[in-house]
C-alpha cells in the first residue's frame, strides 16, 4: 500500500491574511502535491470575537485567489468543541490531567499533566545526564500534584524563583547541605499524584535529579530537544469550560489523520507540549517541520511597519497571484539551482522539505516587483489590455483616453511595468497634473543652465516652433551638445528620471500641452544656485 501524506493549513482567521501564514499554506500544498498526498484546510475559529464571518470570507478569498484549494471540505474547529472536551475528560480519567484553580476565586481549569512515566513517551524522551540544582537558603520548597515550586540561586547569588512539572524532576532527591536525604521524589510520587502535598522547608539545600528531554527530529531544523525541567503542566480547558488551542489542535490533527505538521517555527515550543498530548491520548504523533520566519532587513519579524505584509495589500497593488505564489515559495526554499521564476508544476516537481533553509528568510519587495513584472510580460495581450482598461476606468483621466491611444500607451509601457499599480503613473500621457518625482526634479533640473534651457524651449514652442526645432535652437544658442538636453527634457515632460525612449513617449503626448507642461514642472522648482 502506498503511503499518502496528509497535511493541513490551520489558520485562525482574525482579519487580513499575513504573507507568513499564506507561505505556510503554500509549503503544505507543495509538499502534498509533490508526495501525491492530501492538502487539507482547518479553520481554527474558536475565538468567536475575532473570527468573524468577514475574516473567514477574507481567508477563503485569498486561498481561492492563489488557487490553494483543499482536497476535502474545510474543518471548522468551533464545530468540534464537544469532542475536545471529551478528550479532556479521558485525560482526567486516565490520570493524565486534573482540575485545578490557582486561586480560590477562580473556577477550576483542566491541566494536562506532563507524563512522569518514561514509557509513555516512546522514542520521544531521552536522558541528558545528572543535574544538581542549588536552592536559596531559607526559602521554601513546595511539591504537590501541580508540580514543584522552589527558589534557586541566580548567578549573582540572589533568590531566583522557579518551578517545573513533576516530570521534570521525577527521580529527584531533596538533600540537606550535609547530604542527608530529605525527600525521594520517586518514592513520594504516588501519594503526591493522589493529591497529598509534600512540603519541605527545613534544611533543603539542593535537588539532584536526572535531566530528561523531549526530543524529536524536525524535518527542517533537524534534531530539537527541550528539558522537562523547563516545562510546566499545561492548561487545556479554561475555567469557563472552553478548550485551549493546544488540546483542540491535537484532537483535530488526529481527527483529520494528519501525518505531517508543517508550520512556522514560532510553534516549536508548542510542539514540545503537543507530542505528550498525542501520546497521552493514544494518538499517533505526526512528523513535524518548522519553517523559518520572514524577517525585515534588520532581521526582525516582518510586519506592516516594513511595507506590505498582507496578501490583500499585494493583490490591491496589482501583484499577480502566480508571481506572489512563486516569490513566497522561494522565500526560504530553493529548488537546488539558480531558477527564480518557476511555474507551479515545476515547483511541485522540485519541492523537498530538505531544501527549506533553517535561517530566517528576508523579505525583498524589489525582488517581488521584478518577478511580478516578468509574469506581466507573459500575459496574453487580450488579458493585459483588458486589465489595463479596467484599472484606468476607475479614473477620470483614464476614461478620457481613446481606445487607440490607450493601447499604444499600454504597449509602450509594458516592458517597464512591475505591478498594475504602476499604471496610475501613466497620467503623464493624459494631462499635466501628473505626479513628479522630487528626486528626479532635483537631479534633472537642479542646475541653473538646465532650467534656463527648458524655459527657452517653452518660449520658442509658445511662439509656434515645434519641439524639435526649439530643442535644436536652444542647444545651438547655449552651445550644448544635443544629447545634453535629453535628461532635463525627459524630467520636464514626464517627471521621471527614466522610462521608454524619450521620442516614443513624446509621440504619445498632446503636442499642444508640451510648453505648458514644461512651464508647470519648472514652477514646482524653487530657485537654487
Amino acid at each position: 500500500m502506498t503511503f499518502s501524506p496528509r497535511v493541513r493549513f490551520a489558520p485562525s482567521p482574525t482579519g487580513q491574511v499575513h504573507i507568513g501564514n499564506i507561505r505556510v499554506a503554500i509549503f503544505n500544498y507543495l509538499f502534498a502535491r509533490s508526495q501525491s498526498g492530501r492538502f487539507l484546510l482547518r479553520v481554527e475559529d474558536t475565538d468567536r470575537e475575532r473570527s468573524t464571518p468577514e475574516a473567514i470570507d477574507a481567508l477563503m478569498g485569498v486561498l481561492d485567489w492563489l488557487e490553494l484549494r483543499p482536497d476535502e471540505e474545510p474543518l471548522f474547529q468551533s464545530a468540534r468543541v464537544e469532542e475536545h472536551l471529551a478528550a479532556a475528560e479521558k485525560l482526567i480519567s486516565d490520570g493524565n490531567a486534573y482540575r485545578h484553580a490557582r486561586t480560590p476565586e477562580e473556577l477550576p481549569a483542566v491541566f494536562f499533566r506532563v507524563p512522569t512515566t518514561a514509557s509513555l513517551y516512546g522514542g520521544f524522551l531521552r536522558e541528558a545526564g545528572p543535574v544538581s540544582h542549588k536552592l536559596f537558603e531559607g526559602e521554601p520548597l513546595r511539591i504537590d500534584h501541580t508540580g514543584i515550586q522552589y527558589v534557586g540561586v541566580s548567578r549573582k547569588g540572589k533568590p531566583d524563583p522557579g518551578g517545573c512539572c513533576l516530570a521534570g524532576m521525577a527521580d529527584g532527591k531533596v538533600l540537606a547541605a550535609d547530604g542527608t536525604l530529605l525527600l525521594d521524589l520517586a518514592e513520594a510520587l504516588p501519594s503526591i499524584l493522589a493529591g497529598e502535598t509534600a512540603l519541605e522547608t527545613a534544611g533543603a539545600d539542593r535537588i539532584e535529579y536526572t535531566r530528561r528531554e523531549i526530543v524529536f527530529q524536525d524535518l527542517v531544523k533537524g534534531e530539537l530537544a527541550k528539558p522537562l525541567d523547563s516545562m510546566k503542566d499545561l492548561v487545556i480547558v479554561r475555567g469557563d469550560g472552553s478548550p485551549v488551542f493546544h488540546l483542540a489542535n491535537v484532537c483535530d490533527d488526529d481527527c483529520q489523520k494528519i501525518t505531517h505538521v508543517i508550520r512556522g517555527d514560532d510553534h516549536v515550543e508548542n510542539t514540545y507540549r503537543h507530542i505528550p498530548l498525542f501520546l497521552a491520548l493514544g494518538c499517533p504523533v505526526p512528523a513535524y517541520g518548522h519553517l523559518p520566519m520572514i524577517v525585515n532587513e534588520q532581521g526582525k519579524p516582518y510586519s506592516k511597519r516594513d511595507g506590505d505584509a498582507f496578501v490583500g495589500d499585494f493583490r490591491a497593488k496589482g501583484v499577480l497571484p502566480e508571481a506572489l505564489f512563486n516569490y513566497l515559495t522561494l522565500l526560504g526554499w530553493s529548488p537546488g539551482d539558480d531558477r527564480e521564476k518557476m511555474n507551479r508544476d515545476e515547483m511541485i516537481a522540485a519541492f523537498q522539505l530538505e531544501r527549506v533553509q533553517r535561517a530566517p528568510a528576508q523579505m525583498d519587495l524589489r525582488k517581488l516587483a521584478n518577478l511580478n513584472g516578468q509574469y506581466l510580460q507573459e500575459l496574453p495581450e487580450s488579458f493585459y489590455f483588458a486589465d489595463i482598461r479596467d484599472l484606468l476606468s476607475r479614473t477620470e483621466w483614464g476614461m478620457a483616453l481613446s481606445e487607440d491611444r490607450l493601447v499604444k500607451i499600454a504597449r509602450l509601457m509594458r516592458p517597464r511595468l512591475q505591478t498594475y499599480e504602476d499604471v496610475f503613473s501613466w497620467r503623464m500621457f493624459a494631462d499635466n497634473d501628473f505626479e513628479r518625482d522630487p528626486n528626479a526634479l532635483k537631479r534633472g533640473l537642479g542646475k541653473a543652465w538646465q532650467r534656463d534651457a527648458l524655459s527657452r524651449m517653452a518660449a520658442l514652442m509658445e511662439s509656434g516652433k515645434t519641439l524639435g526645432a526649439a530643442r535644436e535652437e536652444v542647444a545651438e544658442t547655449l552651445e550644448l551638445d544635443d544629447g545634453k538636453l535629453n535628461q532635463p527634457l525627459r524630467v520636464a515632460l514626464t517627471g521621471q528620471a527614466g522610462g521608454p525612449e524619450l521620442l516614443d513617449v513624446i509621440a504619445l503626448l498632446d503636442r499642444t500641452t508640451l510648453a505648458p507642461r514644461i512651464r508647470k514642472t519648472l514652477s514646482l522648482l524653487e530657485p537654487s544656485s
